[in-house]
């Protein structure tokens, strides 16, 4: 063996040494923004603040965000790690726990490792290393199937509790209201393209206040509740679900054969369904492939460039690789990186250059020619992440969602090309309500968007149209993970 060669082998060695070590290196969570029960007085959190687990549950593995109230992580061992609920808001106890700032497992009939979990507004989601899938809180989003656990954890339709929820402000951290607030056509049924920052939404927000708590008081009466416990989601035999995303009212989950499955509402066509269904109350496969082949084929957009082979396949991939939820949209990435949206499209967010609805899964065309690793999607935009490390974002943009220096909305994607991330190579995002986090392939994070609540990490309370670099000294991010209101970095220390 020649220097060159001894050289070479000595590297491969001191790499291989350096990565194990970092594996080995104990993982941290930090969290900011605002979630209720997280701290005794109830304060946004403006800086990322350590989260720690209790010595006798093990460490943490991964964080998975969470919704409206409350923050999910898991742990080593394999539990889903929840906190931040409220005894005011009441619903969130089936979604999170009966606990406030001190992380705690989550009580799962089940003790299966979970591998990865989501959570919407006010549902949540998992999956066990046997591929089972579990779902639990808001009750139209949780599909028929076989229910555990204590029935008096879902004794929430008691009027007191739900007076309480619609009574509450709409901004701090009331479930309910923020379920009604997801976003509104105007009233002769369409919409434009452009966003309301004051009276026309908080008018819009007032409106469904009342009607909120007209059905709640109209629940109440009936003693049945809103939230459901538990439920082991059934699926078809042989399906094995490898990866979960929810929405505002729906859920999406991918089999490892890369077939999506969708249940929950779907009047926006958020199912992917071909039509405005409200309501799928068991798991349907979404024709994503097929769907998007169709439709490109009769708009005649190019198919050569979307085979990964490059043998000049009629639509764009085999199977679907990734998925995500936003508030009443969804997108999907396929194996050749063609990103395909569905859903609401009120403000863009499905990419198409309209502000229509799309009820199929239907390829964002601008983006042909460009391979997607990464998707996410908040209340009204989406964000994706190309194998080069660039990042796009359309839509809903009146708090700097989109990144792109501007608060206008887009429906299309725009390469965001701010100086804060020039030569950077993005490898993870996420998406809050309003708010978009990216991890870099260097273990830096980035923050951008509506950060009333100190949702961006930044020390401070004021929204940024353009991402801006979370600071935690000595520690490298290895995760994101964005709630409505919040955001959980995964991270390490550096030595």
């Amino acid at each position: 063996m020649n220097g060159v060669e001894e050289e070479g082998v000595k590297m491969e060695i001191d790499t291989v040494v350096v990565e194990e070590a970092a594996a080995e290196r104990e993982k941290e969570v930090y969290m900011w923004g605002y979630l209720p029960g997280a701290l005794p007085q109830r304060t946004p959190i403006q800086s990322p603040v350590n989260i720690k687990l209790p010595p006798s549950i093990g460490k943490w593995k991964d964080v998975c965000g969470g919704g409206c109230g409350f923050a999910m992580a898991i742990s080593d061992t394999g539990k889903l790690i929840t906190w931040g609920s409220t005894d005011d808001l009441g619903q969130s106890y089936v979604t999170s726990g009966k606990h406030g700032e001190t992380p705690e497992p989550f009580p799962l009939p089940t003790e299966a490792p979970i591998v990865t979990a989501a959570a919407g507004w006010a549902h949540c989601v998992s999956v066990t290393d046997k591929a089972e899938v579990y779902t639990w809180g808001w009750k139209e989003c949780v599909p028929s199937g076989k229910v555990f656990g204590d029935t008096s954890l879902a004794g929430i339709g008691d009027k007191d509790s739900l007076e309480k929820q619609t009574t509450t402000h709409t901004e701090q951290g009331n479930s309910l209201l923020c379920f009604y607030a997801l976003g509104s056509k105007n009233d002769n049924g369409t919409g434009t393209s452009t966003e309301s920052k004051a009276s026309g939404e908080e008018t819009a927000k007032r409106r469904r206040v009342s009607s909120a708590k007209a059905n709640a008081e109209s629940s109440a009466a009936t003693e049945e509740p809103l939230s459901a416990l538990p439920c082991l989601v059934t699926l078809s035999p042989g399906v094995r679900i490898s990866a979960v995303a929810a929405g505002g009212r729906h859920t999406l989950v991918l089999s490892d054969v890369g077939q999506v499955w969708g249940w929950g509402y779907g009047g926006e066509g958020q199912l992917g369904l071909g039509s405005r269904i409200r309501m799928v109350s068991s798991p349907h496969p979404v024709p994503c492939i097929e769907s998007s082949h169709r439709r490109d084929r009769h708009s005649g957009f190019p198919q050569a460039s979307l085979s990964s082979e490059g043998h000049g396949a009629r639509f764009p991939g085999t199977y679907i690789k990734g998925i995500a939820c936003g508030g009443r949209h969804s997108a999907v990435i396929t194996d050749a990186g063609a990103l395909l949206a569905f859903g609401w499209g009120l403000y863009g967010q499905c990419g198409q250059g309209a502000t229509d609805d799309v009820l199929s899964p239907t390829c964002v065309s601008s983006l042909i020619g460009i391979r997607i690793e990464a998707v996410a999607a908040g209340l009204w935009h989406t964000v994706c992440i190309s194998a080069d490390g660039d990042v796009y974002a359309f839509g809903g943009n009146q708090f700097g969602q989109l990144g792109i220096g501007s608060d206008q909305a887009e429906t299309l994607p725009r390469l965001l090309d701010a100086p804060s991330i020039e030569n950077v190579h993005a490898k993870i995002v996420s998406c809050g309500a309003r708010h978009s986090a990216i991890v870099t392939e260097n273990g830096k994070a980035y923050c951008w968007g509506w950060n009333k609540y100190g949702q961006l990490g930044l020390g401070d309370v004021i929204d940024r149209n353009i991402p801006s670099e979370v600071q935690i000294e000595g520690r490298v991010a290895k995760n994101v993970a964005c709630g409505w209101w919040h955001t959980l970095l995964l991270a390490q220390s550096v030595t």
